[in-house]
């Protein structure tokens, strides 16, 4: 355990000193048109999850107007697309309804946020808006949104995400098998890899 531990409110933000106010003045409790216009160009966000199980953060990612629905300004659609059924982040929304979400736009450095309370609906009326290639989602996460901010750029700065200098080669980090054999010493990495590729295409929606 490290030594000078930060245990009491108090004692933290006297370490960090006084809260930027504009920082609280950009929060809003509703989709602004700003932030609305802002989330309809993201493809991408994480979804944050907690329940008695422990924590999850899940990638969540589709073609734009597909990776979620604006229901209202309070109020956001998220389908629940194929997946490997560990269902991890639906699992801790019934056992916990707050959500968490952070949205990216590639090229953009600002994040935006949102949190909000979550149920899981098979409403069909629901489902058919994210009908796509034929296929539709499982299941339906209704997230009533209680705050909405952006967040600054200097995370996304610093790690210089968009730069294409500085993207990875495939060969330069582990494979998806390699990490499976690692984590299970008798599966067979090279085959899972081989066939990846196929699989993902095939079972996308």
């Amino acid at each position: 355990m490290p030594e000078n531990l930060i245990t009491d409110i108090d004692a933290l933000q006297k370490l960090y000193g006084d809260i930027n106010p504009l920082s609280l003045e950009k929060e809003t409790i509703y989709l602004t048109d700003d932030y609305r216009a802002w989330i309809e160009k993201s493809r991408f966000f994480a979804l944050a999850t907690g329940g008695v199980d422990g924590l999850d953060c899940s990638p969540r990612g589709d073609q734009e107007g597909q990776v979620l629905k604006i229901l209202d300004d309070r109020t956001l659609l998220i389908p629940d697309r194929k997946g490997n059924n560990r269902l991890d982040s639906l699992k801790n929304i019934i056992k916990d309804p707050q959500v968490g979400l952070l949205f990216l736009i590639p090229g953009i450095n600002e994040a935006l946020r949102i949190n909000g309370r979550a149920v899981i609906t098979t409403d069909q009326n629901l489902i058919d808006l994210f009908e796509l290639k034929g296929s539709l989602p499982r299941s339906v996460i209704h997230i009533e949104i209680e705050a909405v901010y952006f967040q600054c750029a200097r995370a996304l700065i610093r790690s210089d995400l968009w730069n294409p200098d500085a993207q990875f080669e495939k060969s330069q980090v582990p494979t998806a098998g390699k990490m499976m054999k690692a984590a299970k010493s008798d599966f067979d990495g090279d085959a899972y890899d081989s066939t990846l590729p196929e699989r993902q295409r095939s079972t996308l929606y």
